[in-house]
């Protein structure tokens, strides 16, 4: 079950790294790119990297880096594309490895971060040709979709729903299920809880113009491979949407999930109280981080695979 108040150490955490991280966003200047990237490369040294049992690789699928991290006791065959976030500008598989591996655990499966091209070099829809190429590569290289799944966190939420969206489009294999956390689904920045001046504990909205503008290059902002709220979801895989209750990306949640009922998915929403975006970064020190995560392993093992019932 999900929380009804959030812990203490969550409080702590909005309470002291909130300001630090909206302040320090990468999408507070406009035009982010390469010096931005660097900054955010260099925190990729105090990440914690994963736990021996589980096995890293540094590849390439499709021309594209990726990195695969699994326990190889798991014996599923349960692929996982995990698709970062960044707003399409900043961001890398090493940033999340301290995650990934907790993915792959949680749903007992093989994930495969890619490091997807980023904006302003290089504009949609290269991140979504990219995560288009790796998933055909992985399907080459025996992955089952039925027991496959995406994963994808603020853009990159917003970007694996735009992958099913392609995939549905042109008739190619859908994995079994979605888990996307704080999904960015809205580039034309149309919800509610985006307006103007609006904030929550890690990101301000007024940045959000910028950054949507630099990835879209002039690309309409309701194009569904950009924002997913504008496609017609029919025929997507199960898919749960995990969102913060006080997000500037709660609407996002909320109308992508109300967009999918209507016609006719397998979907489900959590809103967490109070939680930050993308809550899951903060594992282990934040208990949700551990909690929520469980749920998304629970959710892909039952609809990705065998699994006892996921409860709602």
């Amino acid at each position: 079950m999900i929380r009804k108040q959030a812990s203490w150490t969550a409080e702590a955490i909005r309470l002291v790294l909130g300001p630090l991280l909206r302040g320090g966003s990468p999408a507070s200047t406009p035009g982010i790119g390469a010096a931005a990237r660097r900054q955010s490369s260099g925190f990729e040294r105090w990440v914690l990297p994963p736990p021996r049992r589980m096995q890293t690789t540094e590849t390439t699928l499709a021309g594209v880096p990726t990195s695969v991290v699994g326990e190889a006791a798991i014996a599923s065959g349960r692929q996982i594309l995990f698709l970062h976030g960044g707003g399409y500008a900043v961001g890398s598989p090493g940033l999340y490895r301290h995650i990934t591996w907790r993915f792959a655990e949680a749903a007992e499966g093989r994930v495969v971060a890619l490091d997807y091209r980023l904006a302003p070099e290089h504009p949609f829809p290269a991140a979504l040709d990219d995560a288009h190429a790796v998933w055909l590569a992985c399907l080459a290289s025996g992955a089952d979709p039925r027991r496959s799944a995406f994963i994808g966190d603020s853009a990159g939420g917003g970007l694996a729903l735009a992958l099913a969206l392609r995939l549905r489009d042109e008739g190619g294999p859908l994995p079994g299920a979605i888990a996307v956390i704080s999904p960015w689904t809205d580039l034309a920045i149309t919800g509610a809880s985006a307006g103007p001046g609006a904030s929550d504990p890690m990101l301000n909205a007024d940045d959000l113009p910028p950054v949507a503008a630099q990835y879209l290059a002039g690309a309409d902002p309701r194009t569904p491979y950009a924002s997913p709220l504008y496609g017609d979801p029919r025929g997507l895989p199960p898919t749960l949407i995990q969102v913060g209750s006080d997000e500037i990306l709660l609407d996002d949640s909320v109308r992508m999930t109300n967009r999918m009922r209507d016609a006719g998915c397998d979907v489900t929403l959590e809103i967490w109280p109070r939680m930050p975006h993308v809550w899951h970064a903060f594992a282990p020190l934040l208990p949700e981080s551990g909690e929520a995560i469980a749920r998304i392993g629970a959710f892909i093992r039952q609809k990705a695979g065998e699994a006892p019932a996921y409860i709602n």
